[in-house]
């Protein structure tokens, strides 16, 4: 019962409508739970060493990559998917994630193309870098922030609001990547 009235709910409040009213809480739960840990060693290393290794692709590399990664989706088979999840940086979001005490859903990082890098749980897709979690935050500037509406998230079945932002190499100051955190609309409130 309880469930159902949550549902319900976040069915009525949590409306497009609404998302703005969130951006303060977003905000302030990206300054005082994420910038901590967002500039961590291990995923600026980890976003350098893909922009490595993709700086030459073009948008067809991207494509097939992306393709590769939706086809092994829910498969036994994943050379795609499987580097993205079992690497130090992946580990290290996992522990973000299970330190957030359940406000955070799920985070993953992205290279200068908008590819995965490493995630705490498998997305969808691949490529980012056609969605606004990208297009508002790395190309833009160091400072850029994207704060998402909140909606109900079909791969952790959790209603959630993204927050976006562009990760800067500290020995240099310029863009690498970019970061998407997904927190509890609970975590919110």
């Amino acid at each position: 019962m309880k469930l159902l009235t949550c549902t319900a709910l976040f069915t009525l409040v949590l409306s497009p409508v609404w998302a703005n009213d969130f951006e303060p809480s977003m905000r302030a739960y990206l300054e005082t739970n994420v910038r901590d840990w967002a500039q961590s060693p291990v995923l600026i290393d980890a976003i350098n060493g893909q922009n490595a290794r993709t700086s030459g692709y073009a948008q067809a590399d991207i494509d097939a990559m992306d393709t590769a990664w939706r086809a092994e989706v829910g498969t036994a088979s994943t050379p795609t998917i499987t580097p993205v999840m079992q690497n130090a940086a992946a580990d290290f979001l996992r522990e973000q994630v299970s330190k957030s005490g359940g406000r955070i859903t799920e985070v993953f990082v992205m290279d200068a193309h908008g590819l995965n890098v490493a995630a705490s749980n498998v997305t969808s897709d691949m490529w980012q870098g056609d969605e606004a979690k990208f297009q508002q935050t790395y190309p833009v500037g160091p400072d850029a922030v994207h704060f998402g509406d909140v909606e109900l998230d079909a791969s952790t079945q959790t209603y959630q609001a993204q927050i976006s932002l562009t990760i800067v190499d500290p020995a240099t100051g310029a863009p690498i990547g970019a970061m998407t955190v997904a927190v509890d609309a609970e975590a919110l409130m």
